[in-house]
């Protein structure tokens, strides 16, 4: 079957944001007299939404102290974090190979939607994707962006998910979109199985042919 759209997550599928997540969400802990993480305990949190990693990080649950963390955080990040990232090997050629196809792309990601167009820009990412759909200044879940795109009919339920963790594969259930998984960024094979996307990539160049078969 044909995909209208193929619809990216971004970190931990695009690009590696590790290094800016930790000094960003260590910044913030102690800008604010929480102790710092080290970067074991801050991994699990790449993926979901900022709101959910800094509360369990802090281990607060005050919204309006969450708030003033996620400020803080975006601070650093606005400034340097965005630039931390690292663009996946073999991305690239996957975006060129599915443009060279005629695919229509898209990104859908958790992060803040005008951090998230600064680092596509900044990695030279931009010029592949017709759409970009990030959260809003305080949180929206994806299921809630993804229901949007579909309301604005800026992709029909015949789109295809794409992401590394399992918020991206339920988000997309939750809304009638298939998904599928990718194993090089930050979720495991077993936390991508039990949500039974279409199916699992191990690398960008197994996600390209796999797409292009299963759209055939």
């Amino acid at each position: 079957m044909s995909y209208h759209s193929l619809i990216f997550d971004l970190d931990g599928t695009l690009t590696d944001p590790l290094t800016g997540i930790v000094r960003c969400m260590n910044y913030a802990l102690s800008s604010h007299n929480h102790q710092v993480k080290s970067e074991q305990e801050i991994k699990p949190y790449i993926g979901p939404p900022l709101e959910m990693a800094l509360s369990d990080l802090s281990g607060s649950t005050d919204e309006a102290h969450i708030k003033k963390l996620i400020a803080t955080y975006r601070e650093r990040y606005g400034e340097l974090g965005y630039s931390e990232n690292v663009v996946y090997d073999g991305i690239f050629e996957l975006l060129d190979t599915l443009q060279g196809q005629g695919f229509r792309m898209g990104v859908c990601t958790s992060k803040f939607e005008k951090y998230a167009i600064k680092v596509l820009e900044e990695f030279k990412l931009d010029k592949y994707f017709s759409f970009v759909s990030g959260s809003g200044a305080y949180g929206t879940a994806k299921s809630d962006q993804l229901r949007d795109l579909l309301d604005t009919k800026t992709v029909l339920d015949s789109s295809l998910m794409i992401g590394d963790r399992y918020i991206d594969l339920t988000s997309a259930h939750k809304v009638g979109l298939r998904s599928t998984g990718v194993l090089w960024g930050y979720g495991s094979k077993e936390e991508l199985a039990a949500e039974e996307p279409a199916f699992i990539a191990e690398s960008p160049a197994d996600l390209s042919a796999s797409i292009i078969r299963n759209s055939q």
